[in-house]
């Protein structure tokens, strides 16, 4: 579909969805967004969803301005995967084996390594740039800085909530290794502390929702801000590198036999700001729940534990700021969804999938999700799809 135009305050908001289908609470954010005076565009995905200040599944341009809650909390989260040598015949018929070292190999949820990865002893990591990339954590916020140590520890595992690592089929039968993850505990406390500075600076006291507020160009402020943005996003896709560094080793060691060899890595963040041009306009692009899509470049749009996942390439939509959905996207809340689902829910619709069944995972049940497939018709002016990804294997934090 092409998107349809709902009128807004400073500029229209161009919807990738059936303006109808939108929860309340998240058009009242889009239109809260509409009315930044800043704001130069305002694109939304097909996964659009309520969330903090600004809805999850949006692309925010503005220029000399910036939203640090227009980001999101998990700066820099992403997806990362590579296509192997192996397929479906290598594969054993019991499979939580593979499960089981996977889950040794990279810590989940709250865990962290108990020393951190020396990336420069791990097999095919290119570790240019490592030292002076922790060299600058001295640089970010004072008040985040004894968090060294943990951040350390944490680089190269994969979180909570709905960060995963998955062992995937493509329709040739074709193995993938696929990882959701962002920029850890770090991250989250970088934006926390930036959204609250914003909040006190005078230009954002009458703003209609003050999880609004914005950094303005040429102010210290935003130097600060935009320097410890880029280092958490820089964080997140060392962190996702780092996990797919260990994830081949589980592969490598779990398939001896097979010898597998790895093609290229595809990475992509979704929640994040980038610099851009439109319209010989020099602006900020904030993606949040969206991924880049320019011409010819490749992104992941993952569906829930117990659908399918697409690899994609992007056709360069000018009209959606080159951008995309980073997902299916949320239909219900997670407390909404253990009200409604159980433990036997998760099994049936997981059925396949060697994965967590279990209470504690049930507010990922596929059911809590828009349906992929309709998420990905809905923006076929957005992108491509190169191949299409059933997991088998799914680690959830």
């Amino acid at each position: 579909m092409s998107y349809t135009e709902v009128p807004g305050a400073q500029v229209p908001i161009r919807m990738w969805t059936d303006p109808a289908t939108v929860e309340g609470v998240a058009m009242q954010q889009l239109r809260n967004v509409a009315t930044l005076p800043w704001i130069k565009g305002l694109a939304v995905m097909p996964d659009v969803h309520f969330g903090k200040g600004a809805t999850v599944g949006s692309v925010i341009a503005m220029r000399g301005a910036v939203c640090p809650a227009a980001v999101g909390v998990d700066i820099g989260c992403g997806m990362s995967a590579v296509k192997t040598s192996l397929t479906a015949n290598d594969l054993p018929g019991d499979l939580s084996r593979l499960r089981s070292q996977i889950e040794q190999a990279i810590p989940v949820g709250r865990g962290m390594h108990e020393d951190p990865v020396d990336p420069r002893r791990m097999h095919g990591f290119r570790a240019t740039g490592w030292d002076d990339f922790w060299a600058r954590f001295d640089g970010v916020a004072e008040a985040v800085r004894f968090r060294h140590e943990r951040a350390a520890k944490q680089m190269g595992s994969l979180g909570s909530g709905n960060h995963f690592i998955e062992f995937c089929l493509d329709e040739t039968g074709a193995v993938w290794l696929m990882l959701h993850s962002g920029s850890r505990n770090i991250g989250k406390e970088l934006a926390d502390y930036h959204i609250g500075q914003a909040q006190k600076l005078s230009h954002n006291q009458g703003l209609v929702d003050r999880d609004l507020a914005v950094f303005i160009a040429d102010t210290p402020q935003m130097a600060a801000y935009r320097n410890d943005l880029f280092w958490a996003q820089e964080y997140a896709r060392h962190n996702r590198d780092v996990m797919m560094a260990l994830f081949q080793d589980v592969v490598r060691k779990e398939f001896r036999k097979a010898r597998p060899v790895f093609e290229p890595v595809i990475s992509c963040h979704h929640n994040y700001v980038a610099e851009e041009t439109y319209e010989g306009m020099d602006l900020l692009v904030t993606r949040k729940g969206a991924i880049r899509a320019g011409s010819g470049e490749y992104g992941i749009i993952p569906g829930s534990m117990g659908t399918g996942s697409y690899i994609v390439r992007g056709l360069g939509n000018p009209a959606s700021f080159n951008s995309a959905s980073h997902g299916a996207g949320r239909k219900m809340s997670r407390n909404a969804a253990k009200k409604r689902f159980s433990t036997r829910d998760l099994e049936e619709q997981t059925r396949g999938v060697e994965c967590r069944k279990d209470s504690g995972v049930v507010d990922e049940i596929p059911g809590a999700y828009k349906p992929i497939e309709k998420v990905m018709e809905q923006q076929r002016d957005l992108v491509e799809v190169v191949a299409k990804l059933k997991q088998v294997v799914c680690v959830k934090g």
